[in-house]
């Protein structure tokens, strides 16, 4: 792509190759991408002759801050990583009027191009002001995104305010949903609670989320976000951008789409807000769907909170904060269809084969003595008020009540030590507990979604046209999925009622197993008796990024280097799980099959895995109207491993002997 008539460009296409190698011999890793923006050009006088050793000085009118660069000796400049917000750019040359451009709107991760022409200084005029706004189509960078502005962020109306739903604004982005939601069951959070966004086709654990260039992915590579299945903050985003395809090389840890945002920053004056906003039942009309001989749902929802920025040091330092707390109680109408009363009593329906329905013959009453075993477990079934069908089964209304509260807090401070140097830290923590009965109302179930973020980056300029930002993240998660927190039911909490109770050792000591019988809504047992989840997951980030102009090529090279720590412990179905085919067999207990976890094998596993990469890319600005983006990576992970050997896998499918994933002694254990 560099042509033998340039013979510059043979140069600078060795130079990226010599520095790509030395990124990897370096293992400076990958998704090193900064979120601030770039702003380039040339600097023209009025015959379209370059302007060499122009001063140009770049204004943040929030913060005053400025950054100074200079042209070179083809009149281009590149001023990069400069925080998303409006600008006020100033060209001086000896000999030319000082130009003042204003009204320019730099968004986040943007590459914008703003070309200049100055005017021969005369005694008459040696300032000339102009007033513009930046160019809508994006000229140095063939990335197919779209920004969401502050404005759209905190002004559009968000049911539960997550900003992440705002990525479906753009084109290429679908919501959907591949797992029921996080109050049926413990699936929803072993894929993640956050906002499930198809970006380009793409799986939603297929997206790279990213906060002040930190990826936030959780701990199954989802969308960050809480029990309730959003990201809030929306106080304390300024913007963030949808890249959907073609994306430079700078971008990584992502198969599909990358969503990109960054946090406020105070400015010169102090600004503030405060919020709350009420949902409840009795301001509501009933739902459509809902039966009317029932009462309505209850619910009750008030989301507040509040933001303030401003100057520590004016025009040097500045600190942003954010709270917003939710607090949430909802009724589920949960329909069940149980045991009816004549069941209960052994009077069962038997049915002729071949028999619809509607025949007057289709049940002939059949009596039996219900098993003193299955007799117990009747306590956890509500007693019915009807049947239906052929009569074994009746059906009753549960109404449980969820209760959630949040609590998410963001914080910023913004430092500038000098000209050359510049600092600032992100925090961010989100706890979410959450909690309701099962659907029988036996046991108290409970979840909580508790997260912290950091993210530190140091920018140096080292020249005018070499920058450098040094970045440090750490992303942090701890997650009980699905956890029984109480018996609310006096049996649930019985070891008695336990599968092992009359032998088997392994289950000995654990309450009632959970319940599935043909015809009927399934039971979830006694304490500890629907499938629990508890997820810790650390992830520590350190990133590098180089900015290099020289000539026409603004060069970028770097990478960054994750390691991710998982502790995972899935206890799926510990008390075992009792299988019939109908209620006559259930009554008289002829069980179809019977499954239980081993306890001795319901531990930890600790997984450890690195990613490393490395990029360079150049955009090459062939001529003031041609720019070239060019640009390589590589990335890659390390082999999944366990801590203690509990990991194996087979190297062919033809092998007999597993490989361990860590342990070189063997797999015991395993």
């Amino acid at each position: 792509m560099f042509t033998r008539r340039i013979s510059r460009g043979y140069l600078f296409s060795c130079a990226i190759a010599i520095l790509l190698m030395m990124a990897i011999c370096f293992s400076v890793p990958a998704s090193a991408q900064v979120a601030g923006g770039t702003l380039s050009g040339t600097i023209t006088d009025a015959s379209d002759r370059a302007v060499p050793q122009a001063q140009i000085s770049i204004t943040n009118v929030a913060t005053g801050i400025t950054t100074t660069v200079t042209t070179n000796a083809d009149g281009f400049y590149t001023a990069t990583n400069l925080l998303p917000g409006d600008y006020q750019i100033t060209v001086a040359a000896p000999g030319f009027a000082t130009e003042i451009r204003k009204g320019i709107t730099l968004t986040v991760g943007a590459r914008q191009v703003i070309n200049l022409i100055v005017q021969v200084a005369s005694s008459a005029k040696t300032v000339v002001e102009v007033t513009t706004e930046a160019p809508a189509v994006q000229l140095a960078s063939s990335d197919i995104s779209a920004v969401v502005s502050a404005n759209t962020v905190r002004e559009l109306p968000l049911n539960g305010r997550s900003w992440t739903d705002l990525a479906a604004l753009q084109p290429g982005v679908s919501t959907i949903n591949t797992q029921p939601t996080f109050s049926t069951g413990a699936d929803r959070g072993n894929r993640g609670f956050g906002q499930q966004l198809t970006i380009s086709g793409a799986r939603p654990q297929q997206n790279n989320y990213r906060l002040d260039g930190i990826s936030l992915n959780d701990y199954a590579n989802g969308a960050p976000g809480s029990v309730l299945g959003g990201n809030l903050g929306v106080d304390a985003i300024q913007e963030f951008s949808v890249l959907t395809s073609n994306y430079s090389a700078e971008y990584g840890k992502t198969s599909g789409g990358v969503v990109n945002a960054i946090t406020r920053s105070g400015t010169n004056s102090f600004h503030g807000s405060i919020y709350e906003f009420l949902r409840n039942s009795a301001l509501d009309a009933r739902n459509y769907f809902e039966d009317p001989t029932f009462p309505k749902a209850s619910f009750k929802r008030n989301q507040f909170g509040g933001a303030i920025g401003g100057p520590i040091i004016k025009n040097r330092t500045f600190f942003f904060a954010d709270y917003e707390g939710i607090r949430q109680s909802k009724g589920i109408a949960n329909v069940l269809k149980v045991p009816s009363v004549k069941a209960r009593q052994g009077i069962l329906c038997s049915t002729p084969p071949n028999l619809p329905p509607t025949d007057p013959n289709y049940c002939q009453t059949n009596t039996v003595m219900p098993d003193p075993s299955v007799q117990r477990y009747f306590v956890f079934y509500p007693v019915p008020t009807n049947s239906i069908g052929n009569g074994d089964v009746g059906t009753v209304i549960f109404n449980g009540q969820q209760v959630i509260t949040e609590n998410f807090i963001t914080t910023r401070i913004d430092h500038k030590f000098s000209d050359k140097d510049a600092v600032f830290g992100t925090y961010l923590y989100d706890k979410t507990p959450y909690s309701s009965p099962d659907a029988f109302g036996n046991v108290g179930l409970g979840s909580v979604s508790a997260r912290q973020i950091l993210a530190v980056e140091e920018t140096h300029s080292f020249t005018p046209s070499l920058v450098n930002a040094a970045r440090f993240g750490f992303n942090h998660e701890s997650v009980d999925n699905n956890a029984s927190v109480k018996a609310l039911n006096t049996a649930a909490g019985d070891p008695a009622l336990g599968a092992g109770a009359g032998g088997g050792s392994d289950f000995a000591g654990r309450r009632a197993a959970v319940v599935r019988v043909g015809g009927l809504t399934d039971m979830g047992g006694g304490v500890g008796g629907l499938p629990t989840y508890f997820y810790k997951w650390n992830s520590f980030q350190g990133y590098d990024d180089a900015f290099w102009s020289k000539g026409t090529h603004s060069i970028k090279f770097g990478g960054a280097f994750e390691r991710m720590l998982l502790q995972a412990t899935a206890l799926t179905d510990p008390n075992g799980i009792w299988t019939f085919k109908d209620v006559p067999s259930f009554i008289q207990n002829q069980p179809k099959s019977f499954v239980g976890g081993v306890a001795s094998t319901l531990k930890p596993r600790n997984f450890r895995q690195n990613l490393i990469g490395a990029y360079v890319q150049d955009d090459w600005r062939v001529k003031p109207t041609l720019t070239l983006n060019l640009g390589l990576r590589y990335e890659m992970t390390t082999i999944l491993t366990e801590t203690n050997g509990k990991l194996v896998n087979l190297r062919n499918i033809a092998d007999t002997q597993p490989v361990c994933g860590i342990a070189a002694a063997g797999c015991s254990g395993v």
